[in-house]
């Protein structure tokens, strides 16, 4: 094919983004549909572009003129368009979580397994991030040694009034889950979660912030700082403590400005400002892939159900107030090994 024909569903905030992607940034791809829980939305969306509008999803996965799809609805209705593309024999880019229940996600592996054929990436867009690339290319060179602890730190200027607690793990922490495994090349065994005092700017039904503890095989720590009303901006950060020294991603900005008794930095807004040339990098290589006949280097259907099995442990954790101990699984052969 001359072009890959690309159909989205879920024309929401990151929907919408990912449309404007699709359209004017991406090459090699012509969006052909869309579809929305919304139908006002949803023929808005497919009127600006000039595309079909499909009221179903599955529709729009069974349609003659979609190739791949990227599916960015809510949470709840991944699994169902997962499984309908691996069915129809298409490619599909699903923003994370893969599905929120581990049985769900586990059904998408068995079936992908069945397909013979890998059609699933899941979008864990850090991983696509030119500084994260840079700090797992250092590790991995061995120049500060074997990696001990690893500090995250996740802050967003603020979240929608639905957030509850258990989605600062299944909504935000899961980024630091995912990309935590995907630096180390490590599994996990453990987990803990602690409640930070609880900040006045948040709503009575969610505890913000909290810290999330894991484990890996090795016995590195990890202690991943959720903080989502922190005010001041979306402010991402990692630091690996190795033997030999010390390898760190700070807030990243386009700018420092040194005057009188001050140095400053501009700080990030949103997660669009922060990952936007992220989400390029990933549509793009995603788009390269599927005309090479899907030899996809990105995070797989088994990297998805791994990030939503750490991250319900991590749930069990916050509800328990207990270290939960997460079983090892082996990797399928039809997956490779975390790259």
């Amino acid at each position: 094919m001359s072009t890959l024909r690309v159909g989205v569903i879920g024309c929401g905030a990151i929907g919408r983004d990912h449309i404007r992607r699709l359209h004017d940034v991406t090459k090699g791809v012509t969006l052909t549909a869309v579809s929305d829980i919304s139908v006002k939305n949803g023929e808005k969306t497919a009127n600006q572009y000039h595309v079909s509008f499909y009221r179903d999803g599955k529709e729009l996965i069974r349609a003659n003129d979609v190739d791949a799809v990227v599916i960015a609805s809510i949470d709840e209705t991944h699994a169902e368009f997962v499984l309908e593309a691996i069915k129809c024999g298409k490619y599909v880019l699903c923003e994370k979580p893969l599905a929120p229940t581990i049985d769900e996600c586990r059904q998408i592996v068995d079936a992908e397994i069945k397909s013979g054929k890998q059609y699933v990436q899941v979008g864990f867009t850090r991983r696509y991030d030119n500084s994260y690339r840079k700090l797992k290319e250092e590790l991995t060179s061995g120049r500060c040694g074997e990696p001990l602890l690893l500090h995250c730190r996740h802050r967003n200027a603020f979240l929608a009034d639905y957030y509850v607690t258990p989605m600062l793990i299944t909504n935000c922490c899961i980024h630091e889950i995912d990309i935590s495994r995907w630096l180390l090349e490590e599994e996990y065994v453990g987990c803990q979660v602690v409640l930070g005092r609880k900040t006045q700017y948040t709503e009575d039904k969610l505890h913000d912030p909290i810290i999330v503890m894991l484990k890996t095989e090795s016995g590195v720590s990890i202690d991943a700082e959720i903080f989502g009303n922190a005010k001041y901006g979306y402010d991402i950060r990692c630091e690996a403590v190795c033997e030999l020294g010390e390898v760190s991603l700070t807030s990243m900005s386009d700018i420092l400005v040194c005057t009188e008794k001050e140095r400053r930095r501009p700080i990030h807004h949103t997660w669009e400002d922060r990952f936007i040339e992220a989400y390029d990098v990933e549509f793009q290589e995603w788009v390269d892939a599927i005309a090479v006949g899907g030899k996809f280097n990105g995070p797989s259907s088994w990297d998805g159900y791994m990030a939503t099995r750490t991250s319900n442990a991590c749930v069990k954790a916050l509800e328990s107030g207990r270290y939960i101990e997460i079983e090892k699984l082996e990797c399928p052969a039809f997956y490779s090994k975390i790259n």
